[in-house]
């Protein structure tokens, strides 16, 4: 189930305040007992319960009977959180259509003062064990919900945007919080989609931003040409949660992975060839 713009304009304030007390006690706790949600939420037993199905209706929480009863946040209940905090603080005033979804993400059209995009983190599309050795910005140990590792990758993503903006092109962050990220609209095509008219040109383009982003401190992580977007007139990269910085124990294999797979890309669609260690060098030098 995908986030519902109607769902989250029904949501009654006392759902609200059930959803931030789950989501509270995830920290202690897998599955939440209800006796937990009635003392957080200082509601009685009647209402904390009728609250709690309503919000199971609409796909916000989730109920186990094992290993006891309890409840936990799915995404649609933390993405309702993200989402309501940045309506009240004004950076969104509408929730639009869903335009996009990546392999740990989906993408929504939203309107603030002009159009912007929420990105909505949400990673465990693979197993725990396999994300967590990926990502050095997740506990080694300990319990840690996928929601809660989605507001991991969210903030990461959000550190590597702000440091970027004002040096190649990136969507300027507007604000985060939890695992939703609202940012700048890019009008415009992943590169997969585009026929380019001078593709050498974009090569080297790509090449100087990733020279500056390495410049300063990223590496991409998972550069291709899904995540490099052209309106026809400048590149854009997009999707860094996965940036390490150069100092990581494994940069200059992460980095020739990049630049192998955009290679790759040109090599095969526009009988481009690249020598990858003459660009290694000059992303690097």
């Amino acid at each position: 189930m995908h986030l519902s713009a109607d769902h989250i304009k029904s949501l009654h304030r006392y759902e609200l305040r059930i959803l931030q007390s789950i989501e509270y006690l995830m920290g202690r706790f897998s599955w939440v007992p209800v006796e937990e949600i009635i003392q957080n939420s200082r509601f009685s037993a009647g209402e904390t319960q009728f609250r709690l199905s309503k919000l199971m209706e609409k796909g916000m929480v989730k109920f186990t009977q094992v290993p006891y009863p309890g409840y936990t946040l799915v995404f649609n209940g933390y993405d309702t959180l993200a989402v309501s905090h940045l309506v009240k603080k004004g950076v969104i005033s509408a929730l639009g259509s869903r335009i996009g979804e990546g392999k740990e993400s989906l993408i929504y059209e939203a309107l603030g003062t002009g159009p912007v995009i929420l990105k909505l983190h949400r990673i465990g599309q693979r197993s725990f064990q396999t994300v967590r050795l990926g990502r050095r910005y997740l506990p080694e140990k300990g319990h840690c919900p996928w929601v809660i590792a989605s507001h991991f990758s969210a903030e990461q993503e959000y550190l590597a945007l702000h440091a970027l903006e004002r040096s190649i092109h990136v969507p300027v962050p507007l604000a985060i919080n939890r695992n939703v990220i609202a940012m700048t609209y890019i009008a415009g095509e992943r590169l997969s989609d585009c026929t380019l008219a001078d593709p050498g040109y974009v090569l080297k383009n790509i090449l100087s931003q990733v020279r500056t982003a390495y410049a300063a401190g990223y590496i991409h992580g998972d550069l291709s040409e899904y995540n490099i977007m052209y309106d026809g007139e400048k590149i854009w990269i997009i999707d860094w949660p996965q940036w390490v910085p150069p100092s990581h124990e494994n940069a200059s294999e992460i980095l020739g992975h990049d630049l192998e797979t955009i290679s790759a890309f040109f090599r095969r669609r526009y009988k481009i060839i690249s020598d990858i260690e003459e660009i290694m060098n000059l992303v690097t030098g």
